[in-house]
């Protein structure tokens, strides 16, 4: 009663005042706003209006508990936030999920939560604080995520490797991605195509891999020499200077992400090279830079934004009972430019 004396005071339209502005009772104004699906139309209507009418906001504190539920979402990002802030992947993924968010009840709370620090983001997810979690960019030696699915309403944004039964996940299919990159080189005329592969303990990393080597193999041609990065900009450029010493006469080169895609730019250049006339590249993301950087970057153009709003989409419909596919894949898409 206290805080209905005080809404009262400060203005604050009541739920009674809704009730009676609707022309029901308050049990049935309580019953449209958590959303009972036995309240009639015409009552339903009715409430809406009122609330429409006089600014009435529920009292989530009040639905929450007794729906049980938070009505917030935690976004999982076992990652360093040096790495997050530097690659472009990231920002999109988040603003597809926000995006979806803001035309749901539902509040987004995001946790940089590497294995260092796993443990305190485990307890934060299971104390009752969230509805479910999102985790992306997601590493094969993050054990603390990988069975979070048991106990509470998970989506991967990418395939976790190793054993997650029961995972949900919306993912790229990065095989055909990679293996559409790769024909892309071969199609110019590219026989010699080196690699520089990501990180192996990410499906991404792994799954682009075998896109390289299955197009090289259903053209007959032997995959070129291969070194592995992390995804970052200077193990690009470290990992291309080593394919130039490992084989002086690659002539094309698939990097797994636009950011080591860069870096390879800048050793091509700095071995006296031509993009593309002596060396093709192809990257991986489409990230923002790579219509700008010098010669503007070939690459597929992953649906980052679609695939955020597709993971928050698919959680909501988890958290509320509703049925999902487990699996999501969405296609890359090749973007032409003078790199190759």
């Amino acid at each position: 009663m206290a805080d209905k004396a005080e809404a009262v005071r400060r203005g604050i339209p009541t739920l009674e005042e809704v009730a009676a502005r609707a022309g029901v009772s308050r049990a049935t104004v309580s019953r449209v706003v958590n959303g009972h699906p036995t309240v009639r139309p015409e009552a339903v209507e009715s409430v809406n209006r009122a609330i429409d009418e006089l600014g009435y906001v529920p009292n989530r504190a009040a639905r929450s508990l007794a729906s049980n539920r938070t009505q917030a979402i935690a976004l999982v990002v076992p990652e360093t936030a040096a790495r997050i802030f530097a690659d472009p992947f990231f920002a999109s993924v988040v603003q597809g999920v926000a995006t979806t968010l803001n035309d749901s009840d539902y509040t987004l709370t995001m946790l940089i939560g590497s294995e260092s620090n796993a443990a305190k983001t485990r307890r934060y997810l299971l104390g009752g604080n969230v509805d479910g979690a999102i985790v992306i960019s997601h590493h094969t030696g993050d054990h603390s995520y990988k069975d979070l699915g048991q106990v509470l309403p998970v989506v991967f944004g990418g395939r976790p490797l190793g054993d997650s039964p029961g995972a949900v996940v919306v993912d790229v299919d990065n095989v055909d991605g990679a293996s559409k990159a790769v024909t892309h080189l071969i199609g110019r005329g590219c026989r010699h195509i080196a690699a520089i592969s990501g990180p192996q303990d990410m499906r991404p990393g792994v799954d682009r891999r075998l896109g390289w080597q299955e197009a090289l193999l259903m053209a007959g041609l032997t995959p070129g020499p291969e070194v592995v990065g992390d995804f970052s900009t200077e193990s690009g450029l470290a990992a291309a200077r080593r394919l130039l010493e490992l084989d002086p006469t690659v002539d094309g080169l698939f990097a797994a992400n636009d950011q080591m895609a860069m870096g390879a730019l800048q050793a091509l250049r700095e071995a006296g090279l031509h993009v593309p006339d002596d060396v093709a590249v192809v990257g991986y993301d489409d990230s923002f830079f790579s219509s700008t950087i010098e010669p503007p970057l070939t690459t597929m153009r992953q649906p980052m934004i679609a695939m955020g709003s597709e993971l928050a989409t698919t959680l909501v419909a988890l958290i509320e009972g509703r049925p999902v596919d487990p699996v999501t894949l969405l296609r890359a898409k090749l973007v032409v430019r003078a790199s190759a």
